[in-house]
């Protein structure tokens, strides 16, 4: 009779040390995420299913052009790419971005902009003092973000810096819809 029930309930073991595994690479390796709404276009799409990679910051600084997931209010995690890196001066003029007054090329926007060209502004102009906290230079801790879709993305010239500890991971990979299968860029 004990070995009828252990034949029976033998598969609980193996499940339950699977759960365990997936709960702690979750946990602190990688993170399933949909994109919800158009704010990081073209890079990623509405409904785009991605994995977030935990564990590099734990070891790594982020850096710039990273796309991120941070959480933005209690309820809301956001999607968008780091611009400015601590202890830097950040500015956009003409739909061109200037760190610590040197122009810095975005490849990402690139053809978006000029595709745009001639329809106004893809990105208003607008320096770390327009921002909420009117900052000269990024302080410790804390990073800009914008979205890629910069006509239509609340991101820092909003929500303000971003500080370190609120960015749960980097953005890595597409894995859904299978047609955008890849890495994200």
């Amino acid at each position: 009779m004990a070995k009828a029930k252990k034949k029976r309930f033998g598969w609980v073991r193996p499940l339950a040390i699977v759960f365990l595994i997936v709960w702690f690479v979750r946990l602190f390796f990688l993170t399933p995420i949909a994109v919800d709404g158009p704010s990081m276009a073209p890079t990623l799409q509405d409904q785009d299913h991605l994995i977030i990679e935990k564990l590099s910051y734990q070891f790594t600084s982020p850096k710039r052009f990273d796309v991120i997931v941070f959480q933005a209010t209690e309820e809301k995690q956001y999607i968008k790419r780091i611009i400015g890196l601590p202890g830097e001066q950040v500015e956009i003029r003409n739909d061109q971005l200037y760190i610590n007054q040197v122009f810095i090329p975005e490849p990402f926007i690139a053809q978006t902009v000029q595709e745009l060209e001639g329809e106004g502004k893809y990105t208003y102009d607008f320096s770390l003092s327009d921002l909420p906290g009117s900052y000269t230079v990024i302080p410790e801790d804390h990073y800009l973000v914008l979205g890629d879709n910069r006509r239509n993305s609340t991101d820092s010239r909003y929500l303000g810096l971003i500080h370190e500890d609120d960015i749960l991971g980097r953005a890595s990979l597409i894995y859904w819809p299978i047609n955008r299968i890849g890495k994200v860029n």
